[in-house]
């Protein structure tokens, strides 16, 4: 039987510090505790970009103003496939705070922690890196 493939648009929010913004999974949800980037499913008749700027809005406050597609690539994990759609913003109104309850920070972009992670995440931190490291 194939899995169900999920699609999944999520942020990397940079500001002019080359510092991140994060947020930490909520108990109850896979991977509760580990850190993310915000971001959510893709809802029908949405575009990719479209649900980043909607869940951003709705995880973080801010209101995106613009979007790059960084990386994209699928993922399987038992149950189903998720079709990843990472964008860089670095273009926003408004401060990022957790408006789901969740905790969110910034850190450097060079002290990403690939095991803080879901698993899916590690070769993007591994991107971000080694990006970091050649500013």
């Amino acid at each position: 039987m194939q899995k169900p493939t999920v699609q999944v648009a999520a942020g990397i929010i940079r500001n002019e510090f080359g510092q991140i913004y994060l947020t930490q999974r909520l108990e109850g949800q896979d991977f509760a505790q580990s850190l993310e980037f915000p971001g959510g499913k893709v809802d029908a008749g949405e575009t990719p970009e479209q649900a980043l700027k909607r869940e951003i809005e709705e995880e973080v406050g801010l209101h995106v103003l613009s979007a790059v597609l960084f990386e994209q690539f699928l993922f399987e994990y038992p149950t189903k496939v998720i079709h990843f759609y990472f964008y860089l913003v670095e273009e926003w109104v408004g401060e990022p705070f957790g408006r789901e309850g969740q905790d969110g920070f910034w850190i450097a972009q060079n002290e990403l922690d690939a095991g803080q992670f879901p698993p899916a995440n590690t070769k993007l931190i591994q991107r971000l890196l080694a990006e970091a490291k050649r500013s």
